[in-house]
């Protein structure tokens, strides 16, 4: 387990806002950051951009070899700043749900860093998982950080890679896209993890960025994209996406409302129930078949305010 600082690929960014935060870093940097006040030095860890990941290439111990079913589960975890409420009792439900479900491939959001508990290394020890965890938000020397992560059963080949989707002019707040490749038994393949913003369109151009950095990144190879999309299955942006990835749960089940996040009255029952959370396979090689999706929760008790998405995948040629 290492921590390594990976140059993160930029969207475009042309707004004034761009060089105004250029001019901020050039003026600070021309100051000293040992001359700043500590108060200083804290705000600009939490703007600082994203690129330190920490990463731990092979499982421990490395599986036995065999194709067959792959398992993918995608989860926002919630964590609940600043209350992280019951967040160690729902991590070890949700261990206890990928356990039995025997997940291979696991692709997180939200996943928190205190100064007591790094939930990434938790899982990863607990699991005896190969993962790359990046920070999106927040910082360490705030007392939370939270991030995306990619964890797997099957080593991580190479050096993963992370995307800052679009620029904002709050430097405190920013979303993410981390990839890794991952050497399963069946070939390789590409995997994502990411949380898109709650604006619309925003959202929107979020959406088209990362689809556009998949496609360079993959190279014609097979790949899976999950996570919080912030965005409903009736939006453009999303019917537009499923024009060229496949949506997992909808491959399977092709009618009927299959929210995967709430908001509820104080006295119970859903006001507002939304679909957001998705696995989507990007067709290429070697190819894949979706043979079952679901989205659930974890035995104990729900592991996060949104339900995870289950899918079992197949190469094509051993599902035909």
């Amino acid at each position: 387990m290492k921590d390594i600082y990976i140059e993160p690929h930029k969207g475009e960014d042309t707004r004034p806002s761009r060089h105004f935060w250029e001019a901020i870093k050039r003026l600070l940097k021309w100051i000293g950051h040992d001359r700043l006040p500590e108060c200083m030095k804290i705000a600009i860890s939490v703007a600082e951009a994203p690129g330190h990941v920490t990463f731990k290439s092979e499982p421990y111990p490395k599986p036995a070899e065999g194709c067959s079913i792959f398992t993918v589960l995608s989860a926002n975890l919630w964590h609940d700043w600043p209350r992280f409420k019951d967040m160690e009792k729902r991590l070890d439900a949700f261990a206890e749900l990928i356990e039995t479900e025997q997940v291979d491939l696991i692709l997180l959001q939200e996943l928190a860093r205190t100064p007591s508990f790094k939930a990434d290394h938790w899982l990863a020890q607990r699991l005896k998982m190969a993962f790359v965890y990046s920070r999106a938000n927040g910082s360490e020397k705030i007392g939370f950080e939270e991030g995306l992560g990619v964890f797997s059963r099957f080593p991580l080949k190479r050096l993963p890679f992370v995307r800052q989707m679009g620029r904002s002019f709050n430097p405190f707040v920013r979303r993410l896209a981390l990839g890794a490749e991952v050497d399963t038994p069946c070939g390789e393949i590409v995997a994502f993890s990411t949380h898109l913003g709650l604006l619309r369109k925003q959202n929107a151009s979020q959406l088209r960025e990362l689809h556009g950095w998949v496609d360079q990144m993959t190279s014609g190879r097979s790949a899976i994209i999950a996570g919080d999309f912030n965005a409903p299955e009736h939006t453009h942006q999303i019917k537009h996406v499923r024009s060229y990835w496949t949506d997992t749960f909808r491959e399977i089940h092709e009618h009927g409302h299959a929210a995967t996040h709430e908001f509820h009255w104080p006295w119970g029952g859903a006001f507002l129930s939304r679909r957001l959370d998705y696995i989507f396979l990007q067709p290429g090689q070697p190819a894949w078949q979706v043979l079952d999706v679901s989205h659930v929760d974890a035995y104990d008790g729900p592991h996060s305010d949104h339900r995870a998405v289950l899918a079992k995948l197949s190469p094509s040629h051993l599902a035909t």
